[in-house]
């Protein structure tokens, strides 16, 4: 540990001191136990077994309100367009190619051949259902996503044609992500309003078998797969473990054989384990607290501002990720072509003036909130550096723990219970969907519903209107100062992949995305 890592673990109370420091020491004492019980499996067989980190939210893509679905997602449905998994650049999918042959109109040229799981054939009407049904149905929570569509067309069986609003350069890669994903109209009996969040069909590389809530999801392949070669494996089990330190126990004693979004702490213990490869890289997965800027004092600019400028960026990233990760300032990594030097500069560490600004909004004697977060060590690890250096300036909490999707959904949902959520924004391939997502006055990820910053529509639109990169990056700089300026949410930090496999895992690789996939996966 070095002398930074040191530094701010000092700075927590005696107590929670000793729990951090035992709970490090927990990390390297479970590398060396093998075994989860329940978990046993013949030796010799095809079935890849994961280790993910949260129970799904929901297996249908239209209701699902979880960024750690799409894990879950990516092995059921294919989606109509695909990303490059550095750079996220599109690529093929379920549609072939795509054109814009003029700036309201896109075109999309399908697969020949693709059938779902329970044989109905993927055409044209199948992508018009799915596409209205996502941007218009009650049930949806991705409408943000459409919001540039006004129509869609079956123009012949494997032709769509797509009129928008306004010209949208973005919606490609909107196509690659929940909006994207196709779900089998028979399964849903062609209602848009119908769900199938717990018996998913898509066309996907497997099909779903089963799914026992907490445990685990599991699939098995889909022998028609429109791809030669698809899927890697006979079938994929996904095992819900929430704790890192059992997920590393589970890759370590090969009863699965991928561990992935493993603390950023345990990267030098997987390196250690000789039986153990290391998957690793840059994501757009951040770190951050939710505000619902609709509540109580969070209303007032300047105590959202005042909790921003209390935190030392730094300073967490050495207590909560060993420095395997960077400090957020924004809703992007630095890597990112979008990344805004000067909404940097609105995110500073300045105790001094989060003391001024809480004393001008009236709670010169400090402020109680309301906090919401998840179980799990590293969860609760955030949530005690976060308190720590918000006592400095007279805030106080107390973190109110349940999963991922139970928490979530009362945050983000209609009970809106919560003043802050402390959790992450996992990213999505087009940075203007990320934004308009997290601060669009009615997306489900603003809990408040507030209406953002003036102007903040307009510079989406910009973004979208040209495909030049310099010309995208200029709106995306205006849309970042004002959610900055503004303090709708408060990044902290930049997570860094961090996935552990077993020695015959072959073609499995990290993405920008940090969603990983696993359809090429093999085992030798």
């Amino acid at each position: 540990m070095n002398n930074k890592q040191l530094k701010a673990i000092n700075a927590l109370p005696p107590l929670r001191r000793r729990q951090v420091l035992s709970g490090l020491a927990g990390l390297a004492g479970a590398a060396a136990i093998g075994g989860i019980p329940g978990m046993a499996h013949a030796a010799g067989d095809n079935v890849l077994r994961v280790r993910a980190n949260a129970n799904p939210s929901s297996l249908d893509p239209a209701t699902g309100g979880s960024g750690s679905d799409h894990v879950f997602l990516y092995n059921i449905y294919d989606t109509l367009v695909d990303w490059e998994p550095e750079s996220l650049a599109p690529k093929a999918g379920l549609a072939a190619e795509w054109s814009f042959p003029d700036t309201t109109t896109l075109v999309l040229k399908l697969q020949e051949g693709v059938t779902f799981h329970d044989g109905t054939p993927f055409d044209a009407e199948a992508v018009k259902f799915n596409l209205d049904r996502n941007r218009t149905a009650e049930i949806s929570n991705i409408k943000r996503d459409l919001a540039s569509v006004a129509s869609v067309e079956a123009t012949d069986p494997l032709t769509v044609t797509i009129t928008l609003s306004a010209p949208d350069t973005a919606l490609p890669l909107i196509l690659s992500d929940r909006a994207g994903m196709m779900v089998s109209p028979t399964a849903l009996g062609n209602d848009p309003e119908a769900t199938i969040e717990r018996n998913p069909v898509g066309t996907g590389p497997w099909s779903f078998v089963s799914w026992t809530d907490g445990e685990k999801v599991v699939c098995t392949r889909f022998d028609a797969h429109w791809r030669d070669g698809i899927p890697g494996t006979d079938g994929i089990e996904m095992f819900i473990i929430p704790e890192e330190a059992t997920g590393l126990r589970a890759v370590q004693s090969g009863q699965v054989h991928i561990s992935y979004q493993l603390s950023e702490r345990q990267k030098v213990l997987v390196e250690r384990i000789p039986t153990l490869g290391i998957v690793s890289g840059p994501t757009l997965y951040i770190h951050q607290l939710y505000v619902n800027s609709a509540r109580g004092a969070l209303q007032d600019v300047r105590v959202r501002r005042a909790l921003s400028l209390a935190i030392d960026r730094e300073a967490f990233v050495a207590a909560t990720q060993a420095n395997v990760g960077e400090a957020a300032y924004m809703n992007l990594p630095k890597a990112h072509w979008a990344y805004s030097e000067a909404a940097a500069k609105l995110t500073t560490f300045d105790l001094e003036q989060a003391r001024a600004l809480l004393e001008e909004a009236g709670y010169a004697d400090g402020l109680e909130l309301d906090l919401r977060g998840y179980p799990d060590q590293g969860s609760v690890q955030r949530q005690e550096v976060l308190l720590a250096q918000w006592n400095k300036i007279g805030v106080r909490g107390r973190f109110q723990n349940a999963p991922i999707a139970e928490n979530s959904g009362r945050f983000f949902g209609e009970e809106k219970q919560g003043d802050l959520l402390l959790s992450a924004w996992t990213g999505r391939p087009d940075p203007s969907l990320t934004y308009s997502l997290l601060y669009s006055a009615e997306s489900f990820y603003n809990p408040g519903r507030v209406t953002p910053p003036e102007g903040f529509e307009a510079a989406i639109q910009a973004s979208r209107e040209s495909s030049d990169q310099d010309d995208r990056k200029a709106a995306l700089d205006e849309v970042q100062q004002m959610v900055m300026k503004a303090q709708l949410s408060i990044p902290l930090s930049v997570r860094y992949e961090v996935d552990a496999i077993t020695s015959n895992v072959q073609g499995f690789n990290a993405n920008l995305l940090g969603k990983p996939k696993f359809s090429d996966v093999t085992l030798g």
